[in-house]
This record gives structure tokens, C-alpha cells and sequence, in this order.
């Protein structure tokens, strides 16, 4: 079964992923989800798009995707 999510918003710097879920605020560090994301350049980091259904976000410059599933089983640890 395909969990789909309310992406509220999305900020990416070098150092941190901001997420709004369904009107909750996550942050993660880039290192703890992502060596690609990590050793991206700024233009990469900030060309990512939500999947249709809200499942994941995608980097296409990159070829890499994170689910949201995935994100916030990292936030309950």
C-alpha cells in the first residue's frame, strides 16, 4: 500500500531537507539521508520535484529520489 502525503512545503540547503507534512515541520540533515544529495551542487539541490501522488520527492539532475515514507520513519528514531 502507497502511503500519499500533503507536501506543504520544501526548503533544501547544503546542510538541511525542510519538510511540511500535512502541517507538521521536519528538518533533516543532508548527510543522514543522502551521500548524493550531500556532494550536490547548489543548482542540483534546488531542482527536485514532489511525485504526482506525494509519495517522494526526486532530483532528475541527480537521478534521485527519497520517499516521504522513508523521511519520516527517520524522524521517529
Amino acid at each position: 500500500m502507497v502511503i500519499q502525503y500533503k507536501i506543504d512545503s520544501i526548503k533544501i540547503s547544503k546542510e538541511f531537507l525542510f519538510l511540511k507534512v500535512d502541517g507538521i515541520d521536519f528538518q533533516y540533515k543532508i548527510s543522514e539521508i543522502s551521500k548524493t544529495l550531500l556532494n550536490a551542487k547548489e543548482d542540483e539541490l534546488n531542482n527536485f520535484e514532489v511525485t504526482p501522488s506525494g509519495y517522494g520527492i526526486y532530483w532528475p539532475l541527480l537521478d534521485e529520489d527519497i520517499s516521504i515514507s522513508a523521511l519520516l520513519n527517520l524522524s521517529q528514531k
